[in-house]
């Protein structure tokens, strides 16, 4: 059994963002906790060869889901599918607080819009 400590750290931003990889722990899938009031963050459009769910917990994020928009809120799931492109900016003024569980236990992502767009 592994037991994990997540950061909570705090960015200046006022985001906090841990990420872990599973396959450091023998896990078949990666995390992402999200918690940000910063309206408007987000990542770029991006996908992943694996499916990804979003587990909202809090507030709510406009996505970007294969070319539709829906708002997300808390309480909600939602499974984007594999090699579907995807984003998501945060609305607020609640906190968004969401576990997004990648399928795979290492990141896989291709960005196809922003800075990282090719790699």
């Amino acid at each position: 059994m592994h037991v994990i400590e997540t950061t909570g750290t705090t960015r200046p931003d006022g985001r906090i963002l841990d990420n872990i990889q599973g396959a450091a722990y023998g896990a078949g899938v990666s995390l992402i906790f999200e918690d940000s009031d910063v309206e408007g963050e987000g990542p770029d459009l991006h996908q992943h060869p694996y499916s990804e769910t979003f587990v909202i917990r809090g507030g709510k994020a406009l996505f970007t889901v294969a070319g539709e928009q829906l708002i997300g809120v808390a309480g909600q799931v939602l499974v984007v599918p594999s090699f579907t492109p995807h984003k998501f900016e945060i609305v607020g003024p609640d906190r968004y607080i969401a576990t997004h569980i990648h399928a795979s236990d290492t990141f896989i992502t291709e960005w196809l819009e922003g800075p990282r767009a090719g790699s």
